[in-house]
């Protein structure tokens, strides 16, 4: 017999209130991570978990579930650092970098990144890919020419979750449809609703902003001293943007994600070496603690101290750590109840919507993970679709809206995490600045109360066709004659 109880909402809500309060106050305040936070967040869902009548070998048995789920992803992130470091090493994010500061005008630089990133993550369907090569090239290019960092960064992730949206090469863009129950080009299609309205917006928003800084960009001066200074330290050549040309090619074929991250990192390697002249030691030592330089030049020492195994290793703990909880929260069923007890209080097609999005970002607001976000609400809400005739692919663009793009908003998410890690830029400060993520699970809602895209299906059982029927009823006249 089942000893557990059922969480009483209060308890449910305990861990994730908690968690909050923690985040904030470590954020904010103590200007300490996330570590402790998320650490907290585990311990007190433990405590309700035992509460609820759970054993600490089931609690542990939740948590190790819970980072199962993330270990493709923390071994990918120990090849990104790879990546950077040997591509940096390689001269070929140098080569992106002095070329891009050759051409990308300062007047609609913010709009180009985002379009670019854009771009290079529908190809690759990776966010975390794109954010890590071109992403980091554009946040260099962005500080040669004197923007913010963070709006920067804000527009560089805007593109990048373009890809992870919407190309059939994302996980999460296959994985929504399928816990939806429905396929996955109607669920592209669908999400063209959202997508592009809300990218184009952010294109003009970027645009904007921009102006207000493209007239204080830096003088051609400041550009021709970091060019001549990465001219003096790489070989730059045109050639070598066939890596990321090649990378594009890997990734088209749907070759498996660690095997071709191998490859892709293991040619950055060969060329630092026969390119650039680097040493084994050299590109060893690159790929475990990334790339080091001291030029004099405060700018080109920034663009170029990156990478390495041991630069994911914090972005690794917080994963671990979130993951964990997410674990622990989703076994002791306290996602369930508390998801639950909103989709009981759904009235019409808007608060469904609503509903469905709200819980996304919640779940991604405590697990700090894209899958759990998207599973979780997918799972719990499918049904109440179907009962309202609702086509389900409503239902996968919501989740994707929020647990694929938004859970960028949540300054703990794996995504922001990584993001933070990679280019160098607090979340809270980049978080403003991804206008894609704001647009996105917004244009949702509005859609959802205002009936605009609302796709309509009949879940019922198939009903004979009046001809069907009067050709059935003239047989079994004949037959009984």
């Amino acid at each position: 017999m089942n000893s557990h109880k059922q969480l009483n909402l209060y308890y449910a809500w305990a861990p994730i209130v908690i968690l909050t309060l923690l985040a904030a106050l470590s954020i904010f305040k103590w200007d300490a991570g996330m570590f402790i936070p998320l650490l907290g967040g585990i311990i007190a869902t433990a405590t309700v978990g035992m509460m609820a009548g759970f054993k600490w070998a089931e609690l542990e048995k939740f948590i190790a579930q819970g980072v199962a789920r993330a270990l493709p992803a923390i071994f990918i992130l120990f090849l990104i650092g790879i990546i950077i470091g040997t591509w940096i090493l390689g001269g070929v994010i140098p080569t992106i970098i002095y070329y891009g500061l050759g051409i990308l005008s300062p007047k609609i630089f913010l709009p180009a990144v985002a379009f670019i990133t854009g771009i290079v993550s529908m190809t690759l369907g990776s966010s975390l890919t794109s954010i890590a090569t071109v992403g980091l090239a554009l946040m260099a290019i962005g500080e040669g020419l004197g923007f913010p960092a963070a709006i920067v960064a804000g527009a560089v992730i805007s593109g990048a979750f373009l890809g992870d949206k919407l190309s059939p090469l994302s996980d999460t863009t296959n994985i929504a449809p399928v816990m939806a129950d429905t396929d996955l080009f109607s669920h592209i299609r669908h999400m063209l609703w959202d997508t592009v309205p809300a990218f184009a917006i952010s294109l003009i928003l970027y645009w904007v902003v921009g102006l207000n800084y493209s007239a204080g960009a830096a003088t051609d001066g400041k550009v021709q001293e970091i060019m001549q200074g990465l001219d003096k330290l790489f070989l730059i050549n045109p050639l070598l943007l066939i890596l990321p040309l090649l990378t594009f090619y890997v990734v088209y074929k749907r070759l498996p994600a660690v095997p071709s991250l191998i490859f892709i990192s293991a040619l950055g390697a060969l060329i630092a070496f026969f390119v650039q002249g680097s040493s084994i030691t050299q590109i060893v030592n690159v790929m475990t603690d990334g790339y080091t330089v001291d030029t004099g030049v405060e700018t080109i020492d920034s663009l170029l101290n990156r990478g390495g195994i041991t630069s994911m290793l914090p972005t690794i703990g917080l994963v671990v750590l979130a993951t964990g909880l997410g674990g622990i929260l989703d076994g002791t069923g306290a996602f369930k109840r508390i998801i639950d007890a909103v989709a009981h209080k759904i009235r019409s097609t808007g608060s469904l919507i609503l509903s469905t999005i709200s819980s996304t970002f919640l779940v991604g607001l405590a697990s700090g993970e894209q899958y759990l976000s998207i599973i979780l609400p997918a799972r719990t809400f499918r049904d109440k679709f179907k009962e309202r005739g609702l086509d389900t692919k409503n239902l996968s663009r919501c989740v994707e809206a929020a647990g694929t793009v938004g859970i960028t908003l949540i300054p703990w998410s794996v995504p922001s995490i990584f993001a933070t890690q990679v280019l160098g830029v607090k979340a809270t400060a980049f978080i403003p600045f991804i206008f894609f993520a704001f647009l996105v699970p917004v244009i949702n809602i509005i859609y959802g109360y205002l009936d605009i895209s609302i796709a309509r299906k009949d879940y019922s059982e198939p009903r004979q066709n009046k001809e069907d029927y009067k050709f059935n009823l003239a047989v079994r006249k004949v037959s009984e004659n």
